[in-house]
């Protein structure tokens, strides 16, 4: 698939940092004096850091991009060194991508013989690493934590939860499963979206549908989005389109509400689908001011 990704020209960094903190999803970290992009896994391509450099060492271009491929992105990373590569994993360990790591762990071993430096080091450096924050609340494991630059808020996260029942006294048990849910943030990498059933709900739905996370939201992942308000939408259509092609999600609902503004939602995904190399089912569900299930159908 072909996508809009970061480029840093190392020629013109003076690794000032300036850009680090507005980096939505934490991906870039000073690196022996240069700014340098973690995973490609965390840059969704919006450019928000590059108004930042001083310097106009921060691009975007747009070019063709494989499903993330941990083994890849190690092989080109190791030309820059060890501490680039302990960064990295670090990073991913820091956001949960458990299966990356393992891969990442793997690639170090299996080639070891081609690298200048020792793997056993790096993977012992990672696996002794503690996340600077990781919060235990009411025994939900949010895995929330601060580090590096980036916006708390905006960085990818897997919400454990223990498995609990559907009793009147748990009516107020929250379904989410992950962070974040705007569409502006969420990485369409990010490996809880990969084959699930995606929720697309319009901002207002939730605070209208008393039963949002019991009846709508329970196993699905969530992205949500204003079609009237939001700004360059089009990058939705694309985040979309990769959500569908990439992260090969099964389906996908709309969740709307009646007001005539909302059925935008409805269009841009028609539009990924129209763009999307693959065909997944798409249901429309509408629901009333007050909060009432107006329509729910296939579309």
């Amino acid at each position: 698939m072909e996508r809009d990704i970061l480029k840093i020209d190392e020629e013109l960094c003076n690794g000032c940092g300036l850009c680090v903190p507005n980096c939505h999803e934490g991906a870039l970290q000073v690196i022996d004096g240069k700014v340098r992009l973690l995973s490609e896994l965390m840059c969704d391509g919006l450019g928000a850091c590059i108004g930042y450099c001083p310097e106009g060492a921060i691009t975007i271009e747009r070019r063709e991009a494989a499903p993330y491929d941990e083994a890849l992105v190690l092989e080109q990373m190791v030309v820059k060194g060890k501490n680039t590569v302990v960064a990295h994993l670090k990073h991913l360990k820091d956001h949960g991508e458990t299966g990356f790591l393992q891969d990442g762990a793997r690639w170090l071993k299996e080639n070891r013989d081609i690298l200048k430096f020792n793997p056993d080091e790096v993977l012992d450096e990672v696996h002794n690493y503690e996340k600077p924050y990781n919060d235990t609340h009411f025994g939900v494991k949010t895995g929330h934590h601060h580090h590096g630059g980036g916006c708390p808020g905006s960085k990818a996260v897997v919400i454990e939860k223990e498995a609990m029942g559907t009793s009147p006294a748990q009516e107020d048990y929250s379904e989410l499963r992950q962070w974040p849910v705007q569409m502006h943030l969420i990485n369409p990498d990010a490996s809880y979206f990969k084959v699930s059933d995606l929720l697309l709900a319009a901002d207002c739905v939730a605070y209208s549908a008393g039963a949002f996370h019991s009846r709508y939201l329970r196993g699905k992942t969530l992205a949500i989005a204003c079609p009237k308000l939001d700004q360059n939408t089009d990058v939705y259509v694309k985040k979309l389109t990769a959500l569908i092609d990439s992260a090969r999600v099964n389906t996908i609902t709309i969740m709307i509400m009646e007001v005539p503004c909302c059925g935008g939602l409805l269009q841009i995904a028609k539009a990924a689908l129209a763009q999307a190399s693959r065909r997944v089912p798409l249901k429309m569900t509408r629901i009333s001011i007050s909060g009432e299930l107006l329509t729910e159908e296939w579309v």
